[in-house]
This record gives C-alpha cells, sequence and structure tokens, in this order.
C-alpha cells in the first residue's frame, strides 16, 4: 500500500543538520552519529505520518520511561527501587531530549543495566551451588506488574533465589513423575533419590543460566538500542516497531514464505550452532547427509578457506550460511550420531516453508464431497510480485476442488493473525462479483473504499469460515466481508482478535537519503481498517454468527487487552447490496447454536476456558516441595476431567486433492505431514461442527451473487 507519508527529504536533510546533539561519551555505542540520526527520524515521521497524532509531552515521556525499563527487566530482577530512584529524573524530560536527540536517560539506564548483567551472573552461580530448603513455607509471586521493585540488593538476591528455586522444584517434579512412569512400565526399575534429583536439577538450572548469559552477552549495542527505540515508537500505539535491518529481513521471509539458502532451522546452544529441523524439499533435505542434532563448526563458501562459527552469535552465522541460489556452501560438521566431524557442501537453492502456504483436504460427509481449505496467513513476496501468493493459491486450490466435485468449501482461519491486505481484498473477491471489501481511512481524512475489480467469481457454492480469538487483521477483513455480505457463515470463537489497524513499512533512510548506512525501517499505523457496513473491526473485532466455547474464551488475548490500542469507531457505510444467499441460512444457525449448547464436550470446553482464565489470573506459586507436588497432582487430577474433549474422533476420513497425491511419491515427508493433518482434522471437534452446518447450507433458489 501506498503511503501518504510525502515528506521533502532535503527538508528532513537540513533539519537534521542543524540539530545540536548531546551525547555521552562512553565506549558503550559504537556509533553515536547513527543513534541520533535514527531518533531525529524516527521523531520526524511518527509526528508526521502516524494515525494518532501523539504530542511529545510529559504524558508520552513517562510512557517510555516505563516502555523502556520494562523492555530491560520486566521481571524485576535487575534494577532496584535506588536504581528507579535515579532513573526517575529523566521521567518527565524524555520528551524533550528526544527533540533534541539527547539520550542521556538511555545511556544511563543501560550504563546501569550493563553492570547489573554481571552482578546476575555471581548471582546465580552463588544461589545454585547449595541446596535449597525445601521443607520452607513461602511463595512466589510471577505477577511482575503489581511486585515492587527490591529495597535493597539483599532483597534482590533474595528473589532471585526465589526465581531459581522455583526453577530447580519445576525440574524435580518432572524428573520424579519420569521415573514414576518408568517404574509403572518396568518394576525392577530403581527411582532415583530426592537428592540425586535435586543435584541434576540445580546443575540443569544453571546450565540454563549460562547459556542464557551467554546469547545475553552476545548482543550489541545496537540491539539494546533498539530496545530503547521501540519504547518511543510503542508509545503511539502497539503495533508501531522499528525493525533493524536483520529483523526486517527476517520479517520479508516469514510473510513471502521462502528464503535462499540451505533449508535448515538452526539454534544457539551455548557456544555451538546446532540444527534442529530440516524444511521439507530443501537442499539440505535433498543432499541427505545434514540431521537434525548436528553442530555446525565452520563454513566455507566454495573456493574460500573455512571460517570458524563457534561462539559466533546465531545472526551472523546464519548470514554467512545462507546465500544466493545456485551457490555451494561447506560446512565443517560435528555429527550427532557418532561424533566424527565430516565436511559436507550444499548448492543452495529457493526454499519454501510449506507450512506458510495455503492446503487442502477432501472429505465426504453423508454422501457428499467437502473441501477444507487451512489458509495460515495472507502470505506475499513484497519483492517479488510474481511469486506464489496467498490469493494465488487460493484461487489455485479451489480450481483443485472444483475439479473434485465439492459441494462445500469450510475455510479454516483460525491462529491467522493477517499479512497482506492486498491478498485479502483478492481472496475475498473470489466469491462475490466485484464491489466494495473494506474501507480504510487516514487520520482527519474520508474514508476511502477498497473494491474487488475483478468481475470473475472462482466459487459460487456454499462457504463457512471457521475463526477463533487469534484470527486478526487480514483474516478479519475477509470474514467481516463476507459476513457484510451474507456471503458465508462465520463460526468459531465469540470474536475474533480486534486489529483494525493498518501498518506501512517504510526505509528509514527514505528520509534521511545522504546517510550511507542502512537505518533500518519504522512499521507505523497509518490507517484503520472499517467493514462495508460501516463498523470498525478494531477492538470488536468479527462476532461469529455461531459461537463456541474455545480455549481463549475467557482469556486476555484480543487487541482490546493491550495497552494503548485504538478505540471501536465507525464511519458511513459504503454501497454495497446484501443478498440472501441461503435459503435457510437462521435455521441452520439456529440448529447448529442449539447442538452446541447441548453438546456435552463443548460444556466441558467452557469449563476448561473458565479453569485456564483462574490459573492464567494466578500468580501464586508455592516454593515448599511438598505443596508444589500437591498444588501439580491436583491440577492435574483437575485436567484429567477434559481429557474426552481431546479424545475426540469425528469418524470422518480426510484425504488430500488427486493433484497432491502424485507428489508423495518425491516428497515422502510431504505425505507424512499431510497425513498428520488429516488425523489432526479428524479429532477437531470445531472442524466436526463446520461441517454440519455447511452440508444443512442450501444455496437460495433466486440466489445472485453480490453485485454493488
Amino acid at each position: 500500500m501506498k503511503t501518504k507519508l510525502l515528506i521533502p527529504c532535503l527538508s528532513l536533510f537540513l533539519l537534521i543538520s542543524s540539530i545540536s546533539f548531546a551525547y555521552p561519551t562512553d565506549n558503550k555505542s559504537p556509533d553515536p552519529e547513527k543513534d541520533k540520526v535514527l531518533i531525529s527520524v524516527l521523531n520526524y515521521m511518527l509526528t508526521r505520518g502516524h494515525y494518532v497524532e501523539k504530542e511529545l509531552n510529559d504524558e508520552f515521556s513517562e510512557i517510555v520511561f516505563n516502555n523502556f525499563i520494562d523492555g530491560l527487566d520486566p521481571s524485576k530482577r535487575y534494577f532496584t527501587k535506588k536504581d528507579i530512584k535515579e532513573f526517575s529524573k529523566y521521567k518527565f524530560q524524555i520528551d524533550n531530549q528526544l527533540k533534541e536527540s539527547d539520550i542521556a536517560f538511555y545511556s544511563l539506564v543501560y550504563g546501569r543495566f550493563l553492570d547489573k548483567i554481571k552482578n546476575a551472573k555471581d548471582y546465580y552461580t552463588v544461589i545454585l551451588n547449595k541446596s535449597f530448603n525445601y521443607k520452607k513455607d513461602e511463595i512466589i509471586d510471577l505477577d511482575y506488574k503489581k511486585q515492587a521493585y527490591a529495597s535493597s540488593e539483599k532483597e534482590l538476591l533474595n528473589f532471585w533465589r526465589k526465581q531459581l528455586k522455583l526453577q530447580t522444584i519445576d525440574r524435580i517434579q518432572e524428573q520424579e513423575d519420569l521415573d514414576e512412569e518408568k517404574f509403572k512400565k518396568d518394576k525392577s526399575y530403581k527411582k532415583r533419590s530426592f537428592s540425586v534429583l535435586e543435584k541434576k536439577a540445580r546443575a540443569e538450572v544453571m546450565t540454563s543460566m549460562e547459556n542464557l548469559y551467554i546469547r545475553i552477552d552476545e548482543l550489541e549495542h545496537r540491539d539494546w538500542f533498539s530496545t530503547f527505540l521501540n519504547s518511543i515508537v510503542g508509545a503511539f500505539g502497539p503495533h508501531t516497531t522499528y525493525m533493524a535491518p536483520n529483523i526486517k529481513e527476517s520479517f520479508d521471509q516469514d510473510m513471502s514464505g521462502k528464503l535462499e539458502g540451505i533449508g535448515a532451522r538452526l539454534q544457539k546452544k551455548g557456544i555451538y550452532t546446532h540444527i534442529v529441523e530440516l524444511v521439507s524439499g530443501g537442499p539440505a533435505w535433498k543432499q541427505g547427509e545434514l540431521e537434525d542434532g548436528d553442530i555446525i563448526l565452520k563454513v566455507a563458501q566454495e573456493n574460500e578457506e573455512p571460517l570458524d562459527i563457534v561462539g559466533m552469535r546465531l545472526d551472523d552465522a546464519i548470514k554467512f550460511i545462507k546465500g544466493p541460489k545456485g551457490t555451494k556452501v561447506l560446512l565443517t560438521v560435528k555429527k550427532k550420531i557418532d561424533g566424527t566431524t565430516k565436511v559436507i557442501t550444499i548448492t543452495r537453492d529457493i526454499v519454501q516453508l510449506d507450512e506458510t502456504f495455503v492446503k487442502s483436504s477432501v472429505v465426504e460427509k453423508d454422501g457428499k464431497k467437502y473441501g477444507v481449505i487451512n489458509l495460515p496467513k495472507f502470505y506475499i513476496n513484497f519483492d517479488d510480485r510474481n511469486f506464489r501468493d496467498s490469493a494465488k493459491d487460493m484461487e489455485k486450490e479451489i480450481e483443485r476442488l472444483i475439479e473434485e466435485n465439492v459441494e462445500g468449501l469450510l475455510i479454516d482461519l483460525r491462529n491467522n493473525g493477517g499479512g497482506s491486505l492486498d491478498t485479502a481484498i483478492k481472496i475475498a473477491g473470489l466469491f462475490v462479483d466485484k464491489g466494495p471489501v473494506v474501507q480504510i481511512k487516514y487520520r482527519n481524512e474520508a474514508p476511502i473504499v477498497k473494491e474487488d475489480v475483478d468481475k470473475k467469481i472462482q466459487w459460487t457454492g456454499s462457504l463457512v469460515l471457521l475463526v477463533n480469538e487469534l484470527s486478526a487483521s487480514a483474516s478479519e477483513i475477509f470474514a467481516a466481508a463476507m459476513q457484510d455480505y451474507n456471503r458465508a457463515v462465520i463460526l468459531g470463537g465469540n470474536q475474533t482478535y480486534g486489529k483494525g489497524t493498518v501498518q506501512n513499512i517504510l526505509p528509514v533512510n527514505k528520509f534521511y537519503p545522504n546517510y550511507d548506512q542502512d537505518l533500518g525501517y519504522l512499521k507505523m499505523t497509518i490507517q484503520k481498517f472499517y467493514r462495508i457496513n460501516g463498523g470498525s473491526t478494531q477492538v470488536e473485532g468479527v462476532y461469529s454468527d455461531i459461537a463456541m466455547p474455545t480455549r481463549f474464551s475467557y482469556m486476555k488475548y484480543g487487541e482490546r487487552d493491550l495497552e494503548g490500542a485504538l478505540p471501536w469507531d465507525k464511519v458511513p457505510q459504503a454501497s454495497y447490496t446484501q443478498v440472501n444467499s441461503y435459503s435457510n441460512f437462521s435455521d441452520v444457525v439456529s440448529t447448529s447454536i442449539e447442538r452446541i449448547n447441548n453438546d456435552p464436550k463443548f460444556q466441558l470446553v467452557d469449563e476448561y476456558a473458565k479453569w485456564l482464565k483462574k490459573e492464567q489470573d494466578d500468580s501464586l506459586y508455592s516454593l515448599n516441595y511438598k505443596q508444589y507436588q500437591k498444588d501439580v497432582k491436583e491440577k492435574e487430577e483437575f485436567v484429567k476431567k477434559f481429557k474426552s474433549v481431546f479424545k475426540y474422533q469425528s469418524g470422518l476420513a480426510f484425504d488430500s486433492p488427486l493433484y497432491e497425491t502424485s507428489l508423495f511419491k518425491e516428497n515422502i515427508d510431504l505425505k507424512e505431514k499431510r497425513n498428520t493433518w488429516h488425523k489432526n482434522l479428524a479429532k477437531d471437534m470445531y472442524i466436526s461442527e463446520a461441517l454440519n452446518v455447511l452440508s444443512q447450507l442450501k444455496l437460495a433458489s433466486n440466489q445472485e451473487i453480490v453485485k454493488k
């Protein structure tokens, strides 16, 4: 989407060059000029282009103050009341500092934080070197927001002790349960003593902490400064973020569903880079020598000397491993299976992340065939519009299902967090004639109606959309349009997530073009979404025609629970005609609601959801081991009553469309993934009820697909 943030770059350059920056002389920032430029340019972009007009005042300053401290120390394990008191001299000055690109507040807090990190290593080492008193009656409260900062180092150390004790207790409990399971299977198995388990648990926590602080030590000034920048931009709204260049690269990869490289997921464990998963169909998977658990020691480009990556930041290691299609990379690998070292040569290629893309299944119910389409996100490749995207793939998938003679479509949008607005509009257009799909609005301007301009209708049959509380953004646009046109039945959670805002990603360098380094990107809220009926999807989301109890029914998950979320409002209705697509819409809806209300399984889900909410609100944990055990056992016993829900079997047989079966001969892994998905569909009572609804819908005899 084109932004309306059209600012003359020359004038901005002159503005920045005239500013006198106040910057501390320390060695913690390798590039103070870059920091100053970023502060100034981001301030300029936000105040002129963000949907919300924010005055940089004391209130704004306080938000940034709290954001940054919480970002560095969310669990209050580093700073004390004394530190906060010292920091507070800047609480209402940050707005003025930002206007002058003075980052004295950042420098003070960041410097102190680095000192605290050093102290932390001593804390956990001293604490974990001796056993805890597991008989002591004490509790820990993990709701850090309502906790006060420690008044002294002694109090801080005690809080560290409690946190580490809880981690240790949890591991002891896990090992005791494991021993019990082994004993049940083999009565000759000798259970380990508490002292053995306790010592092992402390050692595991120690290793975990050491690995954590290895990763923390790898972080550089730029990483922490990004946290500060996000404290500033986040004060404008929860979806406005600063993206460093490496973060933007990951975002693009996630949105496109493709990358160029070897096709392996990597994880840093201690000082080593481990292979944790091979992408099915990727170069490493095809080459066949690299395996899960292998450790990469060195990386060499073709005809170059190998580079030792042991101890290297994961992000930096990945840069050497990735590369353009057709190039070769030589990996020196320590094999997990036998500990031997070997050099593996892999030719890089385009890797497609299958879990990103549309997939479909065919199911027979009451003698009729139906298509089930899973749309995990509204993906698009911004750099290559000819590459596959969710709209193109959806169109192809529907065409393939039509060839299978399906009589209805179920589209699963659960957990779909959104993505490309353009693809959402095009996908809506597959089910209606040309006409309005969504309205967007810049600040202080009239709404703009975004239309599907293609008269082609891909699917004219019955349509059901399955949503939940995590269906957001573009998912809500699509669902809202189908609901407003009466084109589909919406069922699932009571309401969707409620993200009704539009973000644009702008290169910071665009507003300071003479700077020779990559300044990153600003993802900024520039518009709000509105349904064609005039109502916003912000906060309210889309209410299901058929509401079903879910795990999230009572928990804080939606936009309405975010600090700084924009409010719901409305604009005039767009010009569109709602048609009666179904002759029995109301009957099907009421019958389904009655069926759900009388279904013991859904009643259990509702009870389970209430319990989860209670657990979410309960932040107190006993640090007396016997009491902790008792609490765990009580929870386990309570959860047992819900096991029948998770053992549900619909008896329906799901299968791949015919075109996909030919792919299985070459890609066994894909076949296994699909088989797993089909088994899960058969165990999914939400899918089952959605198919009940789909099978009962009757198209109106005088049906006319939507026209403007």
